[in-house]
């Protein structure tokens, strides 16, 4: 277990590295939609076989958990469906009309905001509308994001005979004084109904979302909830730490700094959470993500298989990833593409017939050897030069291996049973633009 000093000493502001380089290192002047569409049709015509991923993002929640750092657009006015969900149709169009040929899909998320949001009926015309301009790999995986509280029966079958199999339930905490400050309800006993529900429907696995550090938060609530999840035995829980972002999200003000665990209260529920669940037979994956041996998420970490990109770590590697629907980040491998960060402008592009990317990055050589680098560290625990490692490198690598977080020969550097809690750490000492150009205000949560 690590130490309380270590934990402290590397709790700084750090990327999740979901991209490099991380968005606010992207060099959006000299973005284009039509040079992006070509990064996208190079990407497939090279990977095609491969099969695409696909990332839908669906805004709308009827209430604001105010803990909440997503993309969100809170309303209980459900005629916003159809409008959007149409939007999303007219969005993949113009990629399958770039593309020239109905692509495979061997991963489709659904993420949000609130998916279930959505009527079991209109999720259904979204789905059947994007299979109408695709196929699917025989090994795609198909997964949505729900909350507890208002997943149906009916969302259940209706996306289980569409071809989803894994589920993922939001559930944070389920201490009464957290939920209240967080503004998010739902009992152990409704995610105990969803989760029985699903498995009887035929979900092979299904993923619990926690975080540690949230107002009002104690070990001894956290114990209830851990142990409550852990009796419910979901393949993948994902152990978040909580970021405190106020300036991006106001509705974080909902309460002070003083009602959030800081410092060695926080250090002590991220230990105290942690060892539960590797008790309980849950394996560390990699950062925040823990899985039993018998979920596809441990097999790819176990086979070396295991992929990250927008969507978090994933069993299915693809080079191309798209994005739909409002701030959705799509990934060419070689380029990146958000679409505008509000409802109105992105429905305002689709209306215009113009594909809805409003900003990006073109990779450039650099940028993608360091990628590698990053990626092989968060998925495989290691990474090797094709010759030695460079100077400014191993030197801000020092401090991680004076304290045994990795081990370092002349072109390796691979992570030690104790650095796994620091992968995003190790990970700047690779981010060369993160170096070049130290931020000014705070840009990335605590990393613990």
């Amino acid at each position: 277990m690590e130490s309380a000093e270590l934990l402290k000493k590397y709790n700084v502001a750090a990327p999740r590295y979901t991209s490099y380089p991380t968005v606010p290192y992207w060099d959006i002047e000299n973005f284009s939609a039509g040079e992006w569409l070509n990064r996208v049709t190079e990407t497939y015509a090279s990977y095609k076989d491969e099969g695409i991923s696909l990332y839908i993002h669906l805004p709308f929640c009827e209430s604001l958990c105010t803990y909440c750092g997503c993309n969100t657009r809170i309303t209980k006015n459900h005629s916003v469906e159809l409008p959007y969900i149409n939007a999303v149709l007219a969005e993949w169009r113009m990629y399958v009309d770039a593309l020239q040929e109905k692509p495979k899909l061997k991963e489709l998320h659904l993420g949000g905001g609130t998916p279930t949001f959505f009527s079991a009926e209109n999720l259904e015309l979204l789905i059947n509308g994007i299979m109408q301009n695709a196929s699917l790999a025989p090994d795609a995986e198909l997964s949505f994001e729900a909350h507890p509280a208002n997943t149906t029966k009916a969302h259940l079958t209706t996306l289980y005979q569409l071809g989803f199999s894994r589920l993922s339930l939001g559930i944070q905490d389920f201490d009464p004084k957290v939920q209240f400050l967080i503004n998010r309800f739902q009992t152990p006993e409704q995610v105990a109904q969803v989760t029985n529900e699903a498995r009887e429907t035929g979900y092979t696995s299904i993923n619990f979302d926690l975080i540690y550090g949230l107002p009002g938060q104690c070990i001894e609530g956290l114990e209830r909830t851990v142990n409550d999840v852990i009796s419910m035995k979901p393949d993948r829980i994902a152990f978040y730490s909580y970021a405190h972002v106020p300036w991006i999200k106001p509705g974080q003000r909902h309460y002070t700094e003083k009602d959030i665990p800081a410092g060695d209260e926080k250090f002590a529920l991220y230990q105290f959470g942690r060892k539960l669940l590797l008790d309980a037979g849950y394996e560390d994956v990699g950062m925040d993500h823990f899985a039993l041996k018998s979920d596809p998420l441990f097999q790819s970490m176990a086979s070396d298989k295991l992929h990250r990109n927008f969507m978090g770590y994933t069993s299915q590697h693809t080079h191309l990833l798209i994005g739909l629907g409002v701030s959705s980040i799509s990934d060419s491998w070689t380029a990146f593409a958000q679409n505008p960060k509000t409802v109105e402008a992105y429905l305002k592009k689709i209306a215009q017939q113009l594909l809805p990317v409003e900003k990006g990055h073109f990779l450039t050589d650099e940028d993608l050897a360091v990628r590698k680098h990053i990626l092989n560290i968060m998925c495989r625990s290691n990474t090797t030069y094709n010759n030695s490692i460079p100077e400014q490198v191993h030197k801000r690598l020092l401090p991680l291996l004076h304290d045994k977080l990795i081990l370092v020969t002349e072109k390796e550097i691979r992570i030690t049973t104790r650095g796994k809690s620091f992968l995003r750490n190790v990970c700047m000492a690779f981010d060369e633009k993160l170096w070049l150009k130290q931020p000014k205000t705070q840009l990335f949560s605590s990393s613990i």
